[in-house]
């Protein structure tokens, strides 16, 4: 406690209510203690940083002037609400963010009125602010109320295509709502006191209209590294319409660029869209990522997602492993067959560095491209290269592809072009919970015809599938991996080529055979081991393939074993559902095979840490040996086999 931060002013708020009789001159210093306590916070959890750093004012300005949770706030993608979850009633258990039964790293409506719609996918915020609109004006009721529809949204999330669709049928519907436009890439610098003065005396003063005018004109008074800034939003802003900007002629009052680090420039700004609007307005602000924590700023990714650290010299504390992680094993050997086959090339959907496709880009830029928070985009633009002639990998997180997936079936899978999808963070993985969990890849991509369906049972299989895609000219194929480290196996010097839909045999026993699809492959020789001691020696398998299936090796598995068990790190539907239905098809279940599937649960598992998720998913070694005795009616404590 002696190292947390002195936060006198802070220390009184405990909801937004709290704020309404504070001065201006009060909510700066707020803005400052509630800064050092989300540093304080985050240093101890870990977790998304330099967002909510961005927008501290922001948050202040925003409960300052709103009636939350009757107005409705909506922060876009959501990693950038630890402030607000500090000023809505939540400080007490602000050190539990991201851990099992803690705070969610998002909004969630689950765990508080002050979180109307919960949030971690991107570009959402407009058309759920559209709704609460709606709603409002048709007689809505829900126990807070219905008032003003807050979206706050980044200039990233702004890139994707259904907010532009939320923007053309809001400015259609022309429904009083506000959308803030949080642009955190322009030039800033400290306002001067003329500005500000400016501004304050222009937008308190004026109608909403010569009130527009003042803001346009305000610009002009911005210091030389703003007025920049301002001039880039200007040109990149205006529309084919003369006279007009994009938002503009989408049906919206555009506002800005203001300072979004100035509440002298915010509370104005915000205080008089609430008194006159009768539209839809766009507020645009200019933020820093990671503000007023150096160490931050200074990071390449202005302290987007971190370990645990040290406040002082930001050093995170990261638990030391040996074994490379999965995303850097896909990432150089992409590099080494890009170097030898210059028709590979990569995609990917804002995620560069985390999908591992920055080595590409350092090594071979004019190949490698991030189309944006645009997955949709991303996938058919893949699919495109592939028609002319590439060889492309379209790199996304698992459960970002879900948001392509109309394209995967339509421009990709239909065509059956060689589109090669790295499907990253497969399986339950950790602190950002149910909303990043890769759990429905194998599902809905194995039920395409003609997709090939892979899963790294370790780093070397990651490898040697990597390979494998490269070569596969005959139409799309996937691979899955997970996120974090390897196993630690012996590594190749590269990858070599793959049998489609063949899979191997790990070692050979009698009574039960385990089919393995992807890094379960540990756990399930964790509980073969277990098994040993009671006399019990299952044959295990690693399937590699859930499409094509090695049916085969899986007819012999079953034909030879009292009972199959398949182990996956996927939802119904699944790997264990095609093996079903191939045992069905042949009419093995007529000769008495027992026949288990071990998947996620039916339900969303919340943020813990991954080995306690598996452990909730009941996915781990001891309940794959609990599998086994019950399925061969053994007790768990009681006789040998």
């Amino acid at each position: 406690m002696s190292d947390r931060p002195d936060t006198p002013l802070l220390d009184k708020v405990v909801t937004p209510a709290d704020m309404k009789g504070l001065s201006d001159g009060a909510l700066r210093q707020l803005a400052n203690e509630l800064r050092s306590e989300t540093i304080s916070a985050v240093s101890e959890t870990g977790g998304h940083l330099g967002a909510g750093l961005g927008v501290v004012e922001l948050t202040v300005a925003l409960h300052a002037v709103f009636e939350a949770p009757r107005d409705k706030i909506i922060w876009d993608v959501s990693h950038q609400s630890y402030p607000h979850k500090i000023l809505t009633g939540r400080r007490d258990r602000i050190r539990t963010l991201r851990q099992k039964d803690g705070l969610s790293g998002f909004t969630k409506r689950s765990e508080s009125p002050y979180d109307p719609f919960g949030a971690a996918h991107s570009s959402t915020s407009i058309s759920a602010a559209l709704g609460f609109a709606v709603a409002r004006d048709l007689g809505g009721q829900i126990p807070e109320g219905l008032g003003d529809a807050i979206a706050v949204i980044g200039d990233g999330a702004m890139s994707a295509g259904m907010a532009f669709e939320a923007m053309n049928n809001a400015g259609h519907l022309k429904k009083r709502m506000i959308v803030i436009l949080n642009d955190n890439e322009m030039s800033i610098a400290p306002p001067t006191g003329a500005l500000s003065s400016y501004l304050s005396r222009l937008y308190n003063g004026e109608s909403f209209t010569s009130f527009k005018e003042a803001a346009k004109a305000g610009a002009r008074l911005l210091p030389p590294p703003l007025q920049e800034g301002a001039k880039r939003a200007r040109d990149i802003l205006k529309g084919i319409a003369v006279g007009g900007t994009m938002f503009e002629e989408l049906g919206f009052s555009y506002i800005g660029p203001i300072d979004g680090h100035d509440l002298t420039q915010l509370l104005p700004v915000l205080r008089t869209v609430k008194t006159r609007a009768d539209g839809p307005v766009l507020i645009h602000v200019v933020t820093k990522k990671g503000k007023g924590y150096a160490p931050a700023e200074r990071a390449t990714d202005k302290g987007h997602a971190t370990a645990k650290f040290d406040v002082p010299s930001f050093e995170q504390k990261k638990a030391p492993s040996n074994a490379p992680s999965y995303t850097s094993v896909f990432g150089k050997e992409l590099v080494r067959l890009a170097a030898e086959d210059p028709r590979i090339c990569a995609v990917t959907a804002a995620m560069p560095d985390g999908t591992g496709l920055q080595l590409m880009a350092e090594r071979f830029p004019t190949r490698c491209f991030d189309v944006g928070i645009a997955e949709q985009h991303g996938v058919t633009f893949a699919a495109g290269l592939a028609a002319g002639g590439l060889r492309p990998f379209c790199a996304m997180y698992s459960t970002f592809l879900q948001r392509g997936y109309d394209q995967v079936v339509h421009d990709v899978a239909i065509q059956r072009l060689p589109v090669r999808f790295a499907i990253d963070r497969a399986g339950l993985v950790g602190a950002d919970g149910a909303t990043h969990a890769g759990s429905y890849d194998i599902a809905f991509l194995a039920n395409l015809p003609g997709m090939v369906v892979m899963a790294a049972a370790d780093e070397a299989e990651l490898k040697h599938m990597v390979a494998t895609a490269a070569a596969h000219d005959e139409g799309p194929i996937a691979f899955r991996y997970p996120r974090g480290e390897g196993a630690g196996v012996e590594m190749p010097e590269k990858g070599i080529l793959l049998e489609i839909g063949k899979g191997r045999i790990i070692s050979r026993g009698k009574g039960v055979a385990l089919l393995s699809f992807g890094t379960r492959l540990q756990e399930v020789q964790k509980a073969a081991e277990a098994l040993s001691l009671r006399g019990i020696t299952p044959t295990i398998a690693d399937a590699r393939f859930a499409k094509p299936l090695d049916r085969e090796m899986i007819l012999d598995l079953a034909a030879t074993h009292e009972a199959l068990i398949t182990i996956e790190e996927g939802a119904v539907g699944g790997f264990g559902s095609h093996v079903a239905q191939l045992l069905s098809d042949e009419g093995v279940f007529d000769a008495g095979l027992k026949f288990r599937s071990m998947v996620l649960p039916d339900i969303f598992i919340d943020q813990s840490s991954p080995a306690d998720m598996y452990a909730t998913a009941r996915l781990n070694a001891s309940d794959i040996e609990a599998r086994v005795l019950d399925t061969l009616g053994l007790e768990r404590l009681g006789r040998r086999a």
